[in-house]
């Protein structure tokens, strides 16, 4: 093929620039056009037609690159000029379509400012060597990025986007604490964790914060996906396995854990929560023994011109066994009698504030050890971390595939996680208790002002702590027993000693409280 370029024969400028990496040091799309302008000029070079691109050449699939091997094909055009052949194809199969085309004669010339080219076999063989160097260079840099990242997570280093309530740091590069936005999602997990929102309620609160979508929509996956996320309580989640962090937690994985758990018993109705009317879930018929519900009832008044709505409360009527015949009865009503029972736990101000001098003296004197549990604590992190040598051992021989790995990974982090906690609040407070006691005498002193209140919601929630499941209704009359500690409220004499603190112990949370006066 003759060298010699011939004014008669058309080219296509091809210049091409994209956000990767590998092309940082690359010139421009302007720097390029103005150097190709200029050297197709000295070397009388007619171009046809300026084709720019910005787009990886990676992988195969750029429209323009197609489209002016299309047109060539076509014969509009028998050459390219182009600032190096790295600009045309990163990939083999663009580099070999290119080398097919000159060897058919549909290219007759290749011209590039930075690399010397010719239809020989000598000057094929180097285009082959340079489309080939082009993509080892992205092939390499590729793998070097995924060693990089491998290496910052083994490092305990998040190697993406900071999540909301934290800040990439630039200058430090690690991931830091979002002092604005950290309270915020606090605060969320705390709300939640009561059980007394819905996630919809979670999205409006987001909302609320200015945290909502690029058009201001109000954000339900968001607030879905903060409320999983493990990175918050100081791990992360990586190509979907669990790993250890070095960032500060915003949450305990306590409050993780028991947000979790209000999660699981919701997971049936996340994106189809209808508003629960209020006392629904708290009673059971007290002849059947199935749950009460609520039906909304409206009536129109003619002679005031008036509409009003009702809320009356029934049995289901479920039963496959027996056939129930109990009565509605206003919310009104229900709710008045509910009032009265939670009355009888309340706790005279005058007691609480004896048992709260009480607790006082109790925290000044309380010099109470724990070293033996921390002991026991400490080595069973020490059997964790060889389980998880162990388990990474296995996965490096090939004993077990990844999945397994991951899995059985995540389990173990998340124990040793809740370990680490347990030791480290134990370390901080020798005498937890006393605040969750102190708590507790606080909640029961103020039942009276709750029961008398217009709250509802507030109301069923300490109901719940109060009764538990032991709520009936029968012939309009609410009943239920509490539980302990609450019951030694109940039916209490007039005349009352205070015995010496006792500790006692509730589900899964630890309190001390005062014996209180016996009958």
């Amino acid at each position: 093929m003759n060298s010699i370029i011939n004014p008669s024969h058309p080219f296509f400028l091809y210049a091409r620039k994209s956000t990767d990496v590998e092309d940082m040091q690359i010139l421009s799309i302007e720097s390029q056009l103005a150097e190709l302008r200029e050297y197709a000029a000295r070397e009388n070079i007619s171009i046809v037609e300026e084709l720019v691109e910005k787009q990886s050449a990676k992988i195969p699939g750029r429209p323009v690159f197609n489209g002016m091997i299309d047109r060539i094909e076509k014969g509009e055009a028998s050459g390219i000029v182009s600032w190096h052949p790295d600009r045309l194809a990163r990939n083999s199969v663009d580099g070999g379509r290119l080398i097919y085309l000159v060897d058919t004669g549909a290219i007759k010339f290749l011209k590039f400012p930075q690399f010397w080219f010719e239809s020989t076999p000598q000057g094929k063989f180097m285009l082959t060597i340079a489309f080939g160097q082009s993509k080892y260079f992205v092939d390499s840099l590729a793998e070097n990025t995924r060693r990089g990242l491998r290496q910052k997570v083994r490092r305990g280093e998040f190697p993406s986007k900071a999540p909301p309530g934290y800040l990439n740091d630039s200058r430090t590069k690690t991931i830091v604490i979002d002092k604005r936005r950290a309270p915020i999602i606090k605060e969320l997990y705390e709300k939640f964790a009561t059980g007394r929102y819905t996630l919809y309620d979670m999205a409006v609160f987001l909302s609320q914060h200015g945290m909502t979508t690029s058009g201001g929509k109000i954000m339900r996956d968001k607030a879905s996906w903060i409320l999983s996320n493990p990175f918050y309580y100081g791990h992360f989640r990586y190509t979907g396995e669990i790993h250890e962090g070095t960032h500060e937690p915003l949450v305990p994985k306590k409050l993780f854990d028991a947000v979790q758990e209000i999660w699981k018993k919701r997971s049936h109705s996340w994106h189809e929560e209808r508003p629960v009317k209020l006392y629904t879930g708290l009673f059971r018929c007290g002849e059947c023994g199935m749950m009460i519900t609520a039906e909304v009832k409206k009536k129109f008044y003619p002679t005031t011109n008036h509409r009003a709505t009702y809320v009356y409360y029934r049995c289901t009527k479920k039963s496959k066994d027996r056939k129930c015949f109990q009565p509605f009865i206003r919310e009104e009503e229900l709710d008045r009698q509910l009032s009265n029972m939670m009355q009888t736990v309340s706790l005279r101000q005058d007691w609480a504030a004896k048992m709260l001098e009480k607790l006082d003296g109790e925290k000044a004197d309380a010099a109470h050890t724990c070293q033996a549990f921390v002991a026991e604590k400490q080595k069973e992190i020490i059997i964790l971390n060889g389980k998880l040598q162990r388990l990474l051992d296995s996965y490096l021989d090939q004993d077990i595939d990844r999945d397994d790995y991951r899995t059985r990974k995540a389990t173990l982090l998340s124990e040793k996680k809740t370990l680490e906690e347990s030791v480290t609040r134990l370390q901080q407070t020798q005498t937890a208790w006393l605040e969750p006691m102190r708590a507790w005498v606080k909640e029961a002193s103020g039942v009276d002002e709750i029961a008398r209140g217009e709250d509802k919601n507030a109301k069923k929630v300490l109901a719940l702590k109060i009764f538990g499941s032991n709520l009936t209704l029968s012939h309009k009359i609410a009943r239920g027993d509490a539980r302990e500690p609450w019951a030694a409220l109940c039916a209490a004499p007039t005349s009352r000693k205070m015995e010496p603190l006792v500790r006692i112990e509730l589900t899964s949370t630890v309190y001390d409280t005062a014996a209180l006066p016996l009958s």
